[in-house]
């Protein structure tokens, strides 16, 4: 069993908003310090955001490669993300991507020359190792956990603290790391570049409970001070060297993160524009009920971000459950959902694209299509057709939303639709950890949920194999439609093996159309993030994958 996140990040990741942003046309603005290409040295950056904690832990942590953790620590490799250009992985550092044999169940992995740790000690593959058997201790649980299942005796592993190692994991000399997996696993690459794969010097160990706070650095900067629920900072390490990093810009002297941020306050901050916001962006998306405020000014509208299409909100159909084990009533339901009602919900087209595909855009190997082809309002006849040859003239169908306005508006949303084709949904409300444990438990006692899935890295095998995967129904999985095919999972395992890139983007495209002939979702929206900086901010950019900024390259101009 692969998680593909913990149940913290996974929430969020099926819980991303879509916000309300059709009154503001943010990124048509060409303002030139959003991403004007130049690395621009020194100054103090501050950064809002609503988390309380924020500690640098490598272990724990479910942070993208290019946010605030790929600040302090690096990996075997990273992401390489410009606007315009499709996300590629990159060497960190390691010397390649990595280099497979035993058919993709071995990957080797050679260090650069010139690593040093911020104490001035260098960097060898043992830290990397130590680094990683961290993370299956249980007392460091909770951070992105694919390598857990990948790995040769990962799954009984319980970490290092027990005196013993992952034998797994070999590292024939102090440059030199191999890994060996169960099976083929052709994403490997990718894998490596997760937080877990940072080093770690086990003599700085002492206290795993606290090593997150004062972490030993191999990034560009290193953690001066952290306060829980206040503030982190962040300083240079003057033993980085930009010599062995490609991706990491390096430009403010000083990177403050203040916690606890609220992000309508924060985002009024930053429409305000003076003082330490000029100097500031957001973590959080800004709020919709900032954004007539932001459209009125002028200034505050050239500020803000506006992601390409990206997240996908879809309506998940509980295959195994009352008249939706027909698929016939599932193909109805793909016609008959109104997408325009749902995306004018969600703020019009610049709250998200209609969806049609499962693979989201950015994601290299994605393919256009649409299987279910029907005016934006649906096609009620078409619908009503399939019902009837499935011999369902009416039913209910309970539909688990979490308890707040945004969720139970889309909730509606669906409802509306369904009542059009004479079917009826029963909104069920429930507080987030409530609506959480329903749709992951193994009972699965609803009909349909209304979710959104952001890979955990740019491969459409972040987009199958979590959502669509036998072994992922229940047990705290995300696989809620409870969708189990025999000929898909053959498909997923021969495109998880497959190293040549190319070749298993044909493949992740071949099941992501083969999933949708069984209709166990209906795909509603590609959503849009929007981000806010001061106008001191620049390389401010969330276009393209991951529709979120890249911590790595911002700088200040001013």
């Amino acid at each position: 069993m692969i998680r593909s996140r913990g149940p913290a990040a996974a929430l969020a990741a099926l819980t991303v908003a879509v916000f309300a942003l059709s009154a503001c046309d943010a990124n048509s603005t060409g303002d030139e310090k959003k991403s004007d290409g130049k690395i621009h040295k020194g100054g103090t950056l501050t950064v809002y955001t609503s988390q309380t904690e924020f500690p640098f832990e490598p272990a724990i942590s479910q942070s993208l490669a290019v946010t605030s953790q790929g600040l302090v620590h690096r990996r075997l490799t990273t992401w390489d993300i410009r606007p315009g250009h499709q996300p590629k992985v990159v060497p960190d550092l390691a010397t390649t991507t990595g280099t497979p044999s035993d058919g993709g169940r071995v990957w080797t992995y050679k260090l650069k020359d010139g690593l040093t740790f911020s104490n001035g000690k260098t960097i060898t593959s043992q830290d990397i190792k130590y680094g990683i058997e961290r993370s299956f201790a249980p007392e460091l649980s909770g951070g992105l956990g694919y390598h857990k299942a990948l790995l040769v005796g990962g799954s009984s592993y319980k970490g290092p603290y027990t005196g013993k190692q992952l034998a797994s994991i070999t590292t024939p000399d102090a440059k030199t790391i191999v890994f060996r997996l169960n099976s083929a696993y052709g994403d490997w690459p990718w894998i490596v570049s997760m937080p877990a794969f940072a080093p770690v010097p086990k003599s700085a160990d002492t206290k795993p409970s606290t090593y997150g706070t004062k972490p030993v650095a191999s990034g560009p900067y290193q953690v001066q001070s952290y306060h829980q629920g206040t503030s982190a900072t962040l300083v240079r390490n003057p033993d980085w060297s930009a010599k062995t990093d490609s991706v990491r810009g390096a430009g403010p002297d000083k990177i403050v993160f203040k916690l606890g941020q609220e992000d309508t306050v924060a985002a009024q901050q930053l429409i305000g524009d003076s003082g330490e916001a000029r100097s500031a962006f957001g973590a959080d998306p800004v709020p919709p009920s900032q954004l007539k405020q932001i459209t009125a000014n002028a200034s505050a509208k050239s500020r803000v971000a506006l992601s390409d299409p990206g997240a996908l909100v879809y309506l998940a159909m509980n295959t195994q459950h009352g008249i939706l084990k027909d698929v016939r009533v599932r193909q109805a339901i793909e016609y008959g959902v109104d997408k325009r009602a749902f995306q004018l919900n969600a703020g019009g087209t610049q709250g998200g694209s209609v969806a049609s595909t499962l693979i989201t855009p950015g994601i290299p190997g994605r393919a256009s299509y649409d299987l279910y082809k029907a005016p934006a309002a649906g096609d009620v006849a078409k619908a009503k057709q399939l019902l009837a040859q499935a011999g369902v003239r009416s039913g209910t169908l309970r539909l688990v939303t979490r308890n707040e306005n945004t969720y139970v508006g889309q909730a509606e949303a669906v409802q509306q639709s369904l009542k059009n084709i004479g079917l009826t949904a029963k909104i069920v409300p429930l507080d987030v950890n409530a609506w959480t444990d329903a749709i992951t438990n193994d009972q699965g006692n609803y009909d349909l949920t209304v979710a959104s899935w952001q890979p955990d890295f740019p491969s459409a095998n972040g987009n199958i194999q979590p959502l669509f995967a036998s072994s992922q129904i229940g047990g705290g999985n995300y696989n809620l439609s409870r969708y189990s095919n025999a000929t898909v999972d053959t498909l997923i395992d021969k495109a998880t093996s497959t190293v040549d890139p190319t070749a298993a983007q044909q493949l992740w495209a071949q099941a992501d159309r083969r999933i949708m002939q069984d209709a166990p979702v209906v795909p509603l929206l590609y959503s849009r993030n929007a981000f806010m900086r001061g106008s001191a901010v620049s390389n401010f950019d969330d276009s393209g994958f991951p529709n979120y900024p890249n911590y790595l390259r911002v700088s200040l101009s001013s």
